[in-house]
């Protein structure tokens, strides 16, 4: 078996290359800083019919768009997608009509009329994506059974929700798609790169809009409201060294009110010019402006004129070159603290529903997108590789490795309920997709059980709601077999229907346990032991004393494929079980049994460098680091807690795993090599070993090797070693 690099390049070739410590340093921050934490993107999304559905493919209903839309014409809709790295993609369309699709000018699909039908198949396009700009045009008609539209978009809603781009030069930074209406000739060139609309040829919808500057005060965004109120935000930028007094004025359509920087210092009770003066200091500061409705109009027009101080857009909205956001509006009488709102990352209780931040033209809205590869992702992998580094920087003392990993699980659960509003609004979330839209274990549950212990390290906003909304959903909403036992009865793809994977003990089992911590309800431990049980009962293999990957519920058997990572959920699942399962509860005698037998298991199946296998059973398969660092965590687990009867061989092996790892594994830089990357199932080895590879710095692997090398330190220090 080959290494995956020179040895001159593994991290054990440095003078402390297999010092635990220096390890753990080397790889968190090569991952922080390749995963810097930027917060979300946001760009104007405007009003339209072509939506995001809960699938993230964008319908493009130009029947109702276009009621006298006629057979033989043609409606155009064009969006650009950015990608980092050039690489080939699965899309999906869904015709119900005559479709084209073009990418970068070139055509790449054409329906044919067996394809174009209400109830049409979704049909997989493999893309070869370039690095950078990717212009997508789709050519929609009507067919003579009066058949037309699609939905088209990305084919990994869970990983990749790619969320498209307007492509014009007009409308940069804008989220959507723009479209044409109904044109009698096919344009005279498809777009294949960004440029004006008039260029095209053709006229773009949707419209834009006046400002409110032009149309004379809030009434165009909110109506005829009296004695509703809205806030209006913006800041005073100061470029220069010194305190600059400057003049703001304009004119009043209602009461108004000048809040700087939490005070008030001016306000108009009636309509009409108005003018103040304000001492502006070096740097940004926040203005906000309340209005109060009356019968004769809201809101009002205001501008500075300095050469050293201007009003600016408080946040970068890209789309918008406005100087003001617009929240509202508010019920009469409304006590409201603007405030709380300025993280842009909450909804309000408006007058009639719920409310957020807006742009100062009608149906431009402002929307959060998450466009971080890493950084702020809710997703099952990450949830293992930031409790690795949680527990990385809680072991060196490192205050930023805490605070990285608070601020990216806050990223998410700050912005939960936004989320979900945002789903039930535009059809499918633009950040938070998962975890607004739980559908299975992999959603919710290992991030969660690190965000319950992220919560830990300081209180995190909206977390709680979070937590019940996970144990509801294990609880009572995940499909179960008969007896109780978690599976996936939809899956991802119809392949995965009716099964059941050792895997998702690791996306049921922490959470329980930290979440019985969480609340003092051991109903969720009892659970959690329940569970293990029940996926012995049908996915142990006795003679080989490992688990079977999936048990197939429909054929009612064992896959009896021996992957490694999917053993080592289940064991991390049994280590992180047995820690805080009471001695005294029913159960433990038989899930400790259960641990040692797995425990031997494993043991016997190392590798000869330390390693274990990709196939556990296959000494020929790639040497694995996540199932064996999963292992290894095990194994020292059970050294420190004395779940192991005879302690010296799994001492061994952990020993040996480290330095298997430190040799073979991961590079001076701080790169881990071998992790398998996401999988599907199979009857046969032969696909995880042939075609179910590894990725370098995959996320299903990091964490899992910071732990391993924390507890094989603490297991070292319990031993004297």
């Amino acid at each position: 078996m080959s290494p995956y690099f020179n040895p001159i390049e593994s991290i054990a070739s440095q003078t402390s290359g297999t010092d635990i410590p220096h390890v753990l340093a080397v790889m968190a921050q090569r991952y922080v800083g390749d995963n810097p934490p930027h917060g979300p993107v946001y760009r104007v999304t405007r009003d339209s019919e072509i939506l995001k559905q809960d699938h993230h493919l964008y319908q493009f209903p130009i029947g109702s768009m276009f009621p006298e839309l006629k057979e033989g014409q043609r409606v155009y809709a064009w969006a650009k997608l950015w990608v980092d790295q050039a690489q080939d993609f699965i899309f999906h369309v869904r015709c119900y009509g005559p479709v084209r699709l073009y990418h970068n000018g070139e055509k790449r699909f054409g329906s044919a009329p067996e394809e174009e039908s209400e109830g049409a198949a979704l049909i997989k396009l493999k893309v070869a994506l370039l690095r950078g700009w990717n212009h997508f045009v789709l050519e929609l008609g009507k067919n003579a059974a009066g058949g037309s539209g699609a939905e088209f978009g990305t084919g990994n809603r869970k990983n990749k929700p790619y969320h498209f781009l307007a492509p014009s030069t007009d409308r940069e930074g804008e989220e959507g798609w723009i479209y044409t209406a109904p044109v009698d000739s096919a344009l005279k060139s498809i777009p294949g790169a960004s440029q004006a609309e008039a260029s095209t040829g053709a006229e773009w919808l949707p419209s834009r809009g006046d400002a409110l500057e032009e149309s004379g005060g809030l009434q165009a965004l909110y109506g005829h409201r009296p004695g509703a109120s809205a806030y209006a935000w913006t800041t005073i930028v100061n470029n220069s060294a010194a305190v600059e007094r400057v003049t703001i004025e304009g004119t009043a359509y209602g009461p108004i009110s000048f809040v700087l920087e939490g005070s008030e210092i001016y306000s108009v009770s009636r309509r009409g010019d108005f003018s103040l003066q304000v001492d502006a200091k070096p740097g940004k500061q926040e203005l906000l402006v309340q209005c109060i409705a009356r019968e004769d109009g809201w809101g009002f027009q205001a501008e500075l004129t300095s050469s050293k101080v201007e009003l600016a857009c408080p946040r970068r909205i890209h789309g918008y070159e406005g100087q003001w956001l617009y929240l509202g509006p508010f019920p009469a009488d409304t006590q409201v603290d603007a405030a709380e709102y300025l993280m842009l990352d909450t909804i309000a209780d408006g007058d009639g529903g719920s409310i957020f931040w807006t742009t100062d033209e009608p149906g431009a809205n402002i929307r959060p997108f998450l466009e971080n590869e890493l950084f702020g992702r809710w997703n099952y992998p990450l949830g293992v590789t930031l409790f690795g580094l949680l527990e990385t920087g809680s072991v060196l003392r490192r205050d930023d490795l805490l605070d990285y990993v608070s601020r990216h699980v806050e990223f998410a659960t700050s912005t939960y309920a936004y989320s979900l509003w945002d789903r039930e609004r535009y059809g499918a979330a633009g950040l938070n997709n998962q975890l607004s839209h739980i559908d299975s274990l992999d959603d919710c549950g290992s991030f969660g059980a690190l965000a319950i212990l992220a919560d830990r390290i300081r209180p995190l906003k909206g977390a709680q709601p979070i937590f019940d909304d996970i144990a509801h959903y294990i609880m009572n909403e995940q499909d179960r077999m008969e007896d109780g036992a978690l599976y996936r009865h939809i899956g991802v793809s119809p392949s995965m229907h009716n099964t059941m994977w050792c895997d998702d003990m690791y996306m049921s089992v922490p959470f329980l346990c930290r979440y019985a911590e969480l609340t003092g309800d051991l109903r969720y431990i009892d659970e959690a032991a329940r569970q293990l049980l029940l996926y012995k009962k049908y996915l142990f293999m006795p003679e080989q004393s490992i688990m079977s990957h999936v048990y197939d519920v429909n054929l009612g058997k064992q896959s009896r494929t021996t992957w490694g990572r999917g053993n080592g959920w289940v064991f991390f699942s049994l280590a992180v079980l047995l820690a805080v399962l009471p001695r005294e509860n029913e159960r433990y005698a038989e899930i400790l049994s259960f641990y040692r037998e797995l425990a031997e298991g494993y043991r016997k199946l190392q590798g000869i460098h330390g390693l274990w296998h990709q196939v556990l059973t296959d000494p020929e398969s790639y040497e694995e680091a996540s199932c064996t660092s999963m292992f290894m965590y095990g194994f020292a687990l059970g050294v420190r807690h004395g779940w192991l009867e005879y302690q010296d061989p799994y001492v061994r092996a952990v020993l040996q795993g480290w330095e298997g790892l430190c040799d073979r594994a991961i590079d001076k830089r701080g790169n881990l090599y071998g992790v398998c990357k996401g999988s599907s199932w199979s009857y046969h080895n032969a696909y995880y070993k042939h075609d179910l590879g590894w990725n370098l710095n995959d996320t299903h692997g990091i964490g899992i090797v910071l732990l391993a090398g924390i507890e094989t330190e603490r297991m070292k220090e319990h031993l004297g070693l």
